[in-house]
Parts: C-alpha cells; sequence; structure tokens
C-alpha cells in the first residue's frame, strides 16, 4: 500500500486571513476518549425515542383493516429491516467519530452537503415542536386538573427551554435522561396496554380477532414504518460516534457491537408494542390515541402518571432524535460562528416557528413526504460509504474547503442529481416511497461517480488503492485536531484523553 502523507485543515485560517467555515468544535471528530456509553445507554434512548404519539396511529391504522397480529408482525418485521441500513449507516460514526452533516461533505461536497443536511435539520427542528406541543398539553392537563389553570402556550414555552438546556448540555446529559426515562416509559406503557384490554373485554372485543372493515396494504404498512424512521436511519452516526469503541476493532460486528441490541431489539420490539397499544385503543374506544382514552375515565395519580408518560416520551425523543441532528445541521452550516449550544437554541426557535401544531392535523403527509426524500439520501450514503470508498474517509479533507471534497465549486453533482431524481421518483411512488428511493439513489450516486465524478475529481481513498491509512478504529487510530498548529491528522488511539475533549 502506499504511504498517504497527513492532509491538515486550517482551523482558523484558510490562507486568505479568514476563517475556516468547515470547523467547529462540535462537528470535529470524536475521539476514542470522548466515546462513554454504551450498549444499556444506547437501548436507554432508542426506547425513550420509539415512544411517540404518531407511533400509536401506526398500530390503529393497520389495525383499521388487518388482524392485530398481522399489524405487530408486519411493523416488527420493517423495524428489522431498517435496522439493517440504520446499521450500516452507525459504522460512520464508530470508524470515523463523524456527525452526519460533516459526512455528508464527501458524497455531496463541502458546500453541497448543506442542502440534504439543512432538510433534515429543519425537519428536525419540527418534529422538536410537534412534541413539544404534545408535552406541553400534557403538563397543562396535569396542572389544570389540579389547580384549574390552562394555558398551553405558557407550558410549552417553559417545556421547550428545558429540553433546549438539556440537550445544550451534551450527550452525557442526553444519556442520563434516558436512562431516567426509559425504564419509566417501559412500565407505564406496559400498564397502558393492560388497561386498554380490559376496556376492550368490557365492549365486547376480542382484541386478537378484530379487524376493521377499511382495506389495508400490508405491504403500504410495512412501507410506511421504514419511512418513519428514514431520518434516522441516515443521521444516526451523530449518536454512534459516542459509542464506546475498541481501537483495533476490524471486525464490522465487534466495532459496531454496542449498536445491536438497540437497532435488532430496542426499536423493533418497542416500535411493536406502543404501535399495539395503538392498536388496541382503537378497538376499545375508536380512538388511535391512548392517553385521550385512559385520560377520559382517569383521575389524580393515575392522571398524572399518564401524563407523565407523554412528558418523559416526547422529551427523551427530542433530546436525542431532534434537536441534537438539527443543532449539528445548524453548526455544519454556520461554523465557526455558530457554536452548538446555541444551534440548539436555534432548533428549538425553527421548530416552534413552524407553528407545529398545525403540521400535527396533516402529520402523516410530513411524515410521507420527508420519508421519501430521505430514503434516496440512505441509498447515496450506503453507496458512497461501502462502494465508493470501501469506509476509508480522507477525514482532514472534509475541514478543507480547497481540498478534494470541494469538487466543482463545493458542489458533487453526482450526489445532488442522484438525491433529486430518487426523492423525486420516491415522491410520486409515495406509498412505496423508501423501497424505491432507496436502492435507486444508490445506483444513480454509484454510476455518476464512477463514469463522471472520480476521472474528474479523484478521490485519495481510491486514487491510493483504498490504503489503510484512511481507516480510524480499524487501524487503531483516530482523527486528531490540534489546536497548537491547526491541523486535523490520524493518531494512534489513546493520543487525546477523555480530559483533552471536552463533551459537545
Amino acid at each position: 500500500m502506499s504511504a498517504v502523507p497527513p492532509v491538515r485543515s486550517t482551523s482558523h485560517d484558510t490562507g486568505r486571513g479568514e476563517p475556516n467555515h468547515l470547523l467547529e468544535e462540535s462537528i470535529l471528530p470524536v475521539t476514542l476518549a470522548g466515546r462513554q456509553f454504551g450498549t444499556l445507554g444506547f437501548v436507554y434512548i432508542w426506547v425513550g425515542m420509539a415512544v411517540i404519539i404518531a407511533t400509536f396511529s401506526l398500530g390503529a391504522t393497520g389495525v383499521s383493516g388487518l388482524p392485530l397480529g398481522t399489524v405487530v408482525a408486519t411493523i416488527l418485521l420493517a423495524n428489522l429491516v431498517l435496522a439493517v441500513v440504520m446499521t450500516l449507516t452507525a459504522d460512520i460514526g464508530t470508524e470515523h467519530g463523524l456527525s452526519f452533516a460533516v459526512y455528508l461533505r464527501a458524497p455531496f461536497g463541502t458546500v453541497g452537503t448543506h442542502l440534504p443536511a439543512i432538510s433534515r435539520g429543519i425537519v428536525a427542528a419540527i418534529w422538536f415542536g410537534i412534541q413539544t406541543y404534545l408535552g406541553a398539553l400534557a403538563i397543562n392537563g396535569i396542572v389544570e386538573y389540579f389547580t384549574g389553570f390552562s394555558s398551553w402556550p405558557l407550558w410549552y414555552a417553559v417545556f421547550a427551554v428545558v429540553q433546549v438546556v438539556n440537550t445544550a448540555l451534551g450527550i452525557k446529559a442526553v444519556e442520563r435522561l434516558a436512562s431516567i426515562a426509559a425504564p419509566a416509559i417501559i412500565a407505564v406503557s406496559i400498564w397502558m396496554y393492560f388497561t386498554l384490554e380490559d376496556l376492550a373485554s368490557a365492549e365486547g372485543h376480542n382484541i386478537w380477532t378484530f379487524a376493521g372493515g377499511e382495506q389495508i396494504s400490508i405491504l403500504v404498512l410495512f412501507v410506511g414504518n421504514m419511512a418513519f424512521w428514514s431520518a434516522l436511519a441516515v443521521d444516526i452516526p451523530n449518536l454512534t460516534r459516542f459509542l464506546r469503541t475498541e481501537a483495533g476493532a476490524g471486525s464490522f460486528v465487534r466495532r459496531n457491537k454496542h449498536v445491536f441490541a438497540a437497532q435488532f431489539l430496542a426499536l423493533p420490539i418497542t416500535q411493536a408494542f406502543v404501535a399495539l397499544i395503538g392498536a388496541v385503543s382503537f378497538i376499545a374506544a375508536g380512538d388511535w390515541n391512548p392517553v385521550s382514552v385512559i385520560q377520559e375515565t382517569s383521575t389524580g395519580f393515575t392522571l398524572f402518571v399518564l401524563l407523565a408518560l407523554v412528558i418523559l416520551a416526547q422529551w427523551s425523543t427530542n433530546n436525542a432524535a431532534n434537536l441534537i441532528p438539527a443543532a449539528l445541521t445548524f453548526v455544519n452550516a454556520g461554523a465557526p460562528r455558530l457554536s452548538y449550544p446555541v444551534a440548539v437554541a436555534l432548533a428549538g426557535v425553527v421548530g416552534t416557528l413552524a407553528m407545529p401544531w398545525l403540521i400535527l392535523e396533516n402529520l402523516f403527509t410530513f411524515l410521507n413526504y420527508y420519508g421519501a426524500v430521505l430514503s434516496a439520501l440512505g441509498g447515496i450514503m450506503l453507496a458512497d460509504y461501502y462502494v465508493v470508498r470501501r469506509r476509508r474517509l480522507n477525514v482532514p479533507d472534509l475541514y478543507r474547503a480547497d481540498g478534494q471534497f470541494r469538487f466543482a465549486g463545493g458542489v458533487n453533482p453526482a450526489g445532488i442529481i442522484a438525491w433529486a431524481a430518487a426523492g423525486g421518483v420516491a415522491v410520486v411512488l409515495l406509498d412505496y416511497a423508501y423501497i424505491v428511493g432507496l436502492p435507486l439513489g444508490f445506483v444513480l450516486y454509484l454510476v455518476l461517480m464512477k463514469l463522471w465524478i472520480l476521472p474528474r475529481y479523484p478521490q485519495q481513498e481510491v486514487t491510493s488503492g483504498f490504503d489503510v491509512r484512511f481507516l480510524a478504529t480499524t487501524a487503531g487510530c483516530e482523527w486528531v485536531y490540534s489546536s497548537d498548529d491547526g491541523g486535523l491528522t490520524r493518531a494512534p488511539a489513546g493520543t487525546i484523553t477523555a480530559a483533552d475533549r471536552p463533551d459537545v
């Protein structure tokens, strides 16, 4: 293999006395010392993320035309298939310690990255607004029951500020909340299931033999559930770059050992169980929202516990699934002037200005369209990382405006064209968006890169014969930034300690 000299990026100076707009502390690669949580922490985060109000509707939609067992099995299988995609993209975080938006500089260019990244960031911010609104309604319900005072806008503001502050404190604060929220969410969810099952029995319904009269396609339900988590399938490196990773772990399984339990157990089982609760709620009362159904008959402490579940679920989801992704895409666009805490606050403002209480009225239209577009992005990422670059990545050049990822004026045409074309087809074929957009994005990007871009814009990972020097964790190394000489380079694992790299 040929020796590849280290490539450095400049922290403050581009050569013309201008700040480097590609550098900011929170979007630097996370070193091995900065990867602080393992399997249980990641499982807790996923349990918290999966319990959201919209998931209840998936089960209710399915059972309106299919037997409950079929609905649960379909949702479980869809999440298992999606877990494969998530685990593959997760390796970008465990191998290189990179965030989603920074990695997109490879398939889209240092400027082109902003179009897909900001699109995802805005969607995440809107989701933050939706979840905060639902949490505010729950808080208002508790306060109104005990005091008679009602003002959901006030509780929206309070709840939003609390979440923004919690997320701005860093990934450890997010994990601590998840470790508290997840067990509570599981316990209350089990209680909800049995409460609703008893209600269904009292109404004379057998939940396992019930099926509504609607025409529901199993394939449409399957694809719709995949679109549900399409955003996390592409930006999962934002979280996996903080997972404890063993230096020199050349095996994919060893390197991503903390990913598997979360993706193949926590997500599918929790998602299927929450959808089951929504389905039983529909069977029992004709309403997909079990919170509304139980709330109508609950008083005192029972009401408090129920609505506390809603608050914890929205809060834990917002931290990991919405505020972190949105903030990192905003930092990527506004570096170095936009810091991570400010970007988290900006995400909260954007989510609120989107007026989520209105979007909630058309939630599944919103879900379907952005899921269709992001499915193509997933295909492009898989093609770029595994086929074009074979997991090798010239990470220092990701932080150089004049490096190999500049392509044509900072834009990689292959990424933009493949995303627009595959995403457009997925939107047209909306019911089957994910299973159309992902493979089409994969193929289009690969063809355009091989026949057009690579001959014109050489990529060192490829021209070096896929040199091991472009691997990090696998080779027992990590990508390290030094403020002393303004350089980003590859160094043996352990060069940076936890004290040297503060949590962001």
